[in-house]
Protein backbone atom coordinates (compact mmCIF):
# COMPACT_ATOMS: atom_id res chain seq x y z
CA UNK A 1 0.00 0.00 0.00
CA UNK A 2 1.39 3.39 -1.06
CA UNK A 3 -0.24 6.51 0.38
CA UNK A 4 -0.80 9.08 -2.37
CA UNK A 5 -2.52 11.85 -0.45
CA UNK A 6 -0.44 14.69 -1.84
CA UNK A 7 1.04 14.48 -5.34
CA UNK A 8 3.00 17.59 -6.24
CA UNK A 9 3.75 18.64 -9.81
CA UNK A 10 7.31 19.92 -10.09
CA UNK A 11 8.33 21.72 -13.33
CA UNK A 12 11.41 20.11 -14.80
CA UNK A 13 12.66 23.51 -15.89
CA UNK A 14 12.99 24.66 -12.27
CA UNK A 15 16.09 22.94 -10.86
CA UNK A 16 15.96 24.95 -7.62
CA UNK A 17 12.38 23.86 -6.91
CA UNK A 18 13.25 20.22 -7.59
CA UNK A 19 16.01 20.44 -5.01
CA UNK A 20 13.68 22.03 -2.45
CA UNK A 21 11.16 19.24 -3.02
CA UNK A 22 13.49 16.87 -1.17
CA UNK A 23 12.33 18.45 2.08
CA UNK A 24 8.61 18.74 1.32
CA UNK A 25 6.21 16.38 3.14
CA UNK A 26 4.35 15.31 -0.01
CA UNK A 27 3.78 11.63 -0.76
CA UNK A 28 4.67 11.83 -4.46
CA UNK A 29 6.49 14.18 -6.80
CA UNK A 30 5.63 14.40 -10.48
CA UNK A 31 8.59 15.81 -12.38
CA UNK A 32 6.80 17.53 -15.23
CA UNK A 33 7.98 17.76 -18.82
CA UNK A 34 4.58 18.54 -20.29
CA UNK A 35 2.25 21.46 -19.50
CA UNK A 36 4.54 23.18 -16.99
CA UNK A 37 7.46 23.40 -19.45
CA UNK A 38 7.62 25.73 -22.46
CA UNK A 39 8.56 24.15 -25.81
CA UNK A 40 11.95 25.89 -26.02
CA UNK A 41 12.97 24.67 -22.54
CA UNK A 42 11.85 21.05 -22.78
CA UNK A 43 15.28 19.65 -23.69
CA UNK A 44 16.93 21.47 -20.79
CA UNK A 45 14.16 20.40 -18.40
CA UNK A 46 14.63 16.80 -19.48
CA UNK A 47 18.31 16.95 -18.57
CA UNK A 48 17.58 18.57 -15.21
CA UNK A 49 15.08 15.87 -14.29
CA UNK A 50 17.58 13.16 -15.17
CA UNK A 51 20.17 14.89 -12.98
CA UNK A 52 17.76 15.42 -10.07
CA UNK A 53 16.63 11.78 -10.03
CA UNK A 54 20.20 10.53 -10.44
CA UNK A 55 21.39 12.68 -7.54
CA UNK A 56 18.58 11.26 -5.37
CA UNK A 57 17.82 12.37 -1.84
CA UNK A 58 14.00 12.23 -2.13
CA UNK A 59 13.57 9.69 0.64
CA UNK A 60 10.20 7.97 0.93
CA UNK A 61 8.54 10.03 -1.80
CA UNK A 62 7.32 8.24 -4.89
CA UNK A 63 8.90 9.78 -7.98
CA UNK A 64 6.95 10.05 -11.21
CA UNK A 65 7.91 11.67 -14.51
CA UNK A 66 5.17 13.16 -16.68
CA UNK A 67 6.35 12.85 -20.27
CA UNK A 68 4.96 14.61 -23.27
CA UNK A 69 2.60 12.59 -25.41
CA UNK A 70 4.17 10.28 -27.95
CA UNK A 71 2.31 12.19 -30.66
CA UNK A 72 4.31 15.34 -29.88
CA UNK A 73 7.83 16.29 -31.04
CA UNK A 74 9.19 15.65 -27.52
CA UNK A 75 7.51 12.45 -26.32
CA UNK A 76 9.91 9.89 -27.79
CA UNK A 77 12.97 11.78 -26.49
CA UNK A 78 11.35 12.04 -23.05
CA UNK A 79 10.82 8.30 -22.86
CA UNK A 80 14.31 7.54 -24.09
CA UNK A 81 15.79 9.84 -21.43
CA UNK A 82 13.75 8.78 -18.39
CA UNK A 83 12.66 5.16 -18.94
CA UNK A 84 15.73 3.76 -17.17
CA UNK A 85 15.69 6.24 -14.28
CA UNK A 86 15.00 5.07 -10.74
CA UNK A 87 11.46 6.45 -10.75
CA UNK A 88 8.32 4.63 -9.68
CA UNK A 89 6.24 5.32 -12.77
CA UNK A 90 5.88 7.34 -15.94
CA UNK A 91 2.78 9.48 -16.45
CA UNK A 92 1.35 10.17 -19.90
CA UNK A 93 -1.21 12.85 -20.87
CA UNK A 94 -4.52 12.79 -22.72
CA UNK A 95 -5.02 9.04 -22.95
CA UNK A 96 -8.15 7.97 -24.81
CA UNK A 97 -7.51 4.63 -26.53
CA UNK A 98 -6.12 1.15 -25.93
CA UNK A 99 -3.69 1.74 -28.79
CA UNK A 100 -2.09 4.63 -26.93
CA UNK A 101 -1.44 2.43 -23.90
CA UNK A 102 0.06 -0.26 -26.11
CA UNK A 103 2.29 2.29 -27.84
CA UNK A 104 3.44 3.71 -24.50
CA UNK A 105 4.39 0.31 -23.11
CA UNK A 106 6.22 -0.58 -26.30
CA UNK A 107 8.15 2.71 -26.20
CA UNK A 108 9.03 2.41 -22.50
CA UNK A 109 10.18 -1.19 -22.86
CA UNK A 110 12.12 -0.33 -26.00
CA UNK A 111 13.94 2.38 -24.08
CA UNK A 112 14.96 -0.06 -21.36
CA UNK A 113 12.15 0.67 -18.93
CA UNK A 114 11.49 -2.97 -18.20
CA UNK A 115 8.30 -3.45 -16.22
CA UNK A 116 8.04 0.17 -15.09
CA UNK A 117 4.55 1.18 -14.00
CA UNK A 118 2.44 3.51 -16.11
CA UNK A 119 0.11 6.24 -14.87
CA UNK A 120 -2.51 7.67 -17.21
CA UNK A 121 -3.97 11.17 -17.35
CA UNK A 122 -7.69 11.39 -18.03
CA UNK A 123 -8.57 14.82 -19.35
CA UNK A 124 -10.86 14.54 -22.38
CA UNK A 125 -14.47 13.46 -22.97
CA UNK A 126 -13.32 10.44 -25.00
CA UNK A 127 -10.91 9.48 -22.25
CA UNK A 128 -13.68 9.44 -19.67
CA UNK A 129 -16.24 7.64 -21.82
CA UNK A 130 -13.81 4.89 -22.90
CA UNK A 131 -11.81 4.76 -19.67
CA UNK A 132 -12.48 1.18 -18.62
CA UNK A 133 -11.37 -0.22 -21.98
CA UNK A 134 -7.89 1.27 -21.96
CA UNK A 135 -7.26 1.58 -18.22
CA UNK A 136 -7.87 -2.14 -17.89
CA UNK A 137 -5.89 -3.11 -20.98
CA UNK A 138 -2.60 -3.76 -19.15
CA UNK A 139 -1.52 -4.66 -15.64
CA UNK A 140 1.26 -2.08 -16.07
CA UNK A 141 -1.34 0.65 -15.54
CA UNK A 142 -1.12 1.52 -11.85
CA UNK A 143 -2.94 4.82 -11.34
CA UNK A 144 -5.26 7.31 -13.01
CA UNK A 145 -4.79 11.07 -12.76
CA UNK A 146 -7.56 13.53 -13.54
CA UNK A 147 -6.65 16.52 -15.69
CA UNK A 148 -9.63 18.65 -14.76
CA UNK A 149 -8.30 21.89 -16.24
CA UNK A 150 -8.07 20.38 -19.71
CA UNK A 151 -11.36 18.59 -19.19
CA UNK A 152 -13.18 21.85 -18.45
CA UNK A 153 -11.73 23.33 -21.63
CA UNK A 154 -12.68 20.30 -23.73
CA UNK A 155 -16.24 20.37 -22.37
CA UNK A 156 -16.55 24.14 -23.05
CA UNK A 157 -17.55 24.29 -19.41
CA UNK A 158 -16.58 26.67 -16.61
CA UNK A 159 -14.54 26.33 -13.44
CA UNK A 160 -16.96 26.42 -10.50
CA UNK A 161 -16.13 26.26 -6.82
CA UNK A 162 -18.21 23.18 -6.09
CA UNK A 163 -17.48 21.44 -9.41
CA UNK A 164 -21.02 20.12 -9.58
CA UNK A 165 -20.83 20.47 -13.34
CA UNK A 166 -18.08 17.82 -13.39
CA UNK A 167 -19.84 15.43 -11.02
CA UNK A 168 -20.68 12.75 -13.58
CA UNK A 169 -17.21 12.78 -15.12
CA UNK A 170 -15.41 12.60 -11.78
CA UNK A 171 -17.61 9.88 -10.35
CA UNK A 172 -17.40 7.76 -13.49
CA UNK A 173 -13.61 7.85 -13.25
CA UNK A 174 -13.71 6.79 -9.60
CA UNK A 175 -16.09 3.94 -10.45
CA UNK A 176 -13.79 2.68 -13.18
CA UNK A 177 -10.71 2.98 -10.96
CA UNK A 178 -12.35 0.98 -8.18
CA UNK A 179 -13.61 -1.67 -10.61
CA UNK A 180 -10.02 -2.15 -11.81
CA UNK A 181 -8.39 -1.80 -8.38
CA UNK A 182 -6.43 1.27 -9.46
CA UNK A 183 -5.55 4.36 -7.44
CA UNK A 184 -7.11 7.57 -8.71
CA UNK A 185 -5.98 11.15 -8.06
CA UNK A 186 -8.07 14.27 -8.37
CA UNK A 187 -7.03 17.18 -10.58
CA UNK A 188 -5.32 20.35 -9.45
CA UNK A 189 -6.94 23.32 -7.69
CA UNK A 190 -5.94 26.35 -9.73
CA UNK A 191 -6.74 28.99 -7.09
CA UNK A 192 -3.77 27.77 -5.05
CA UNK A 193 -3.64 30.81 -2.76
CA UNK A 194 -7.18 30.17 -1.54
CA UNK A 195 -6.64 27.37 0.94
CA UNK A 196 -10.25 27.45 2.13
CA UNK A 197 -11.63 26.51 -1.28
CA UNK A 198 -8.77 24.04 -1.69
CA UNK A 199 -9.74 22.30 1.54
CA UNK A 200 -13.36 22.11 0.37
CA UNK A 201 -12.25 20.59 -2.93
CA UNK A 202 -10.18 17.99 -1.06
CA UNK A 203 -13.07 17.11 1.27
CA UNK A 204 -15.43 16.69 -1.69
CA UNK A 205 -12.88 14.59 -3.60
CA UNK A 206 -12.28 12.28 -0.64
CA UNK A 207 -16.02 11.88 -0.12
CA UNK A 208 -16.30 10.88 -3.78
CA UNK A 209 -13.62 8.23 -3.38
CA UNK A 210 -10.40 9.77 -4.69
CA UNK A 211 -7.17 8.56 -3.10
CA UNK A 212 -5.44 11.92 -3.16
CA UNK A 213 -5.02 15.27 -4.85
CA UNK A 214 -2.55 16.53 -7.43
CA UNK A 215 -1.02 19.83 -6.33
CA UNK A 216 0.60 22.83 -7.96
CA UNK A 217 2.05 24.54 -4.88
CA UNK A 218 3.76 23.34 -1.67
CA UNK A 219 1.28 25.34 0.45
CA UNK A 220 -1.37 22.76 -0.48
CA UNK A 221 0.51 19.74 0.87
CA UNK A 222 -0.46 19.98 4.53
CA UNK A 223 -4.18 20.19 3.82
CA UNK A 224 -4.11 17.33 1.32
CA UNK A 225 -2.23 15.14 3.78
CA UNK A 226 -4.72 15.95 6.49
CA UNK A 227 -7.90 15.45 4.47
CA UNK A 228 -6.83 12.31 2.62
CA UNK A 229 -4.94 10.91 5.58
CA UNK A 230 -5.97 8.89 8.62
CA UNK A 231 -6.72 10.90 11.75
CA UNK A 232 -6.17 9.58 15.26
CA UNK A 233 -9.94 9.22 15.78
CA UNK A 234 -10.30 7.31 12.50
CA UNK A 235 -7.48 4.95 13.45
CA UNK A 236 -8.87 4.37 16.91
CA UNK A 237 -12.30 3.59 15.52
CA UNK A 238 -10.84 1.19 12.95
CA UNK A 239 -8.96 -0.71 15.65
CA UNK A 240 -12.10 -0.92 17.76
CA UNK A 241 -14.12 -2.21 14.79
CA UNK A 242 -11.55 -4.88 14.04
CA UNK A 243 -11.39 -5.90 17.69
CA UNK A 244 -15.13 -6.43 18.14
CA UNK A 245 -15.32 -8.17 14.78
CA UNK A 246 -12.60 -10.64 15.70
CA UNK A 247 -14.28 -11.27 19.03
CA UNK A 248 -17.55 -11.94 17.23
CA UNK A 249 -15.88 -14.33 14.81
CA UNK A 250 -14.18 -16.15 17.66
CA UNK A 251 -17.61 -16.59 19.24
CA UNK A 252 -19.10 -17.94 16.03
CA UNK A 253 -21.13 -14.81 15.29
CA UNK A 254 -21.54 -13.21 11.87
CA UNK A 255 -22.07 -9.67 13.15
CA UNK A 256 -20.84 -7.51 16.01
CA UNK A 257 -21.94 -4.28 17.69
CA UNK A 258 -19.80 -1.24 18.48
CA UNK A 259 -21.33 1.75 20.25
CA UNK A 260 -24.78 0.67 19.16
CA UNK A 261 -23.78 0.31 15.51
CA UNK A 262 -23.83 -2.95 13.58
CA UNK A 263 -20.42 -4.22 12.42
CA UNK A 264 -20.32 -6.61 9.48
CA UNK A 265 -17.65 -8.07 7.25
CA UNK A 266 -17.50 -4.99 5.01
CA UNK A 267 -16.85 -2.74 8.01
CA UNK A 268 -14.06 -5.02 9.19
CA UNK A 269 -12.49 -5.01 5.72
CA UNK A 270 -12.51 -1.21 5.62
CA UNK A 271 -11.11 -1.03 9.15
CA UNK A 272 -8.26 -3.31 8.10
CA UNK A 273 -7.55 -1.06 5.12
CA UNK A 274 -7.45 2.04 7.33
CA UNK A 275 -5.04 0.37 9.74
CA UNK A 276 -2.78 -0.82 6.91
CA UNK A 277 -2.78 2.70 5.45
CA UNK A 278 -1.80 4.23 8.78
CA UNK A 279 0.95 1.65 9.23
CA UNK A 280 2.27 2.41 5.75
CA UNK A 281 2.59 6.07 6.73
CA UNK A 282 4.21 5.27 10.07
CA UNK A 283 6.68 2.88 8.48
CA UNK A 284 8.24 5.35 6.09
Amino acid sequence: MKPRRSVLYMPGANARAMTKAKDLPCDCIIFDLEDAVAPDTKAGARGQIVQAVTDGGYGYRELIVRANGLDTPWGADDVEAVARLAVDALLFPKIERVEQVEEIIQAVDGAGGGEKAIWLMIETPAGILDLRAFAGSSDRVQALVLGTSDLVKELRAEHTEGRGNLGYALQRCVLVARSLDLDILDGVHLDFRNLDTFRSACIDAKAMGFDGKTLIHPSQIEIANEVFGIGADDLGHARAVLSVWRDAQAGGKGVAVLNGQLVENLHAAEAARVIAYAEALEGR
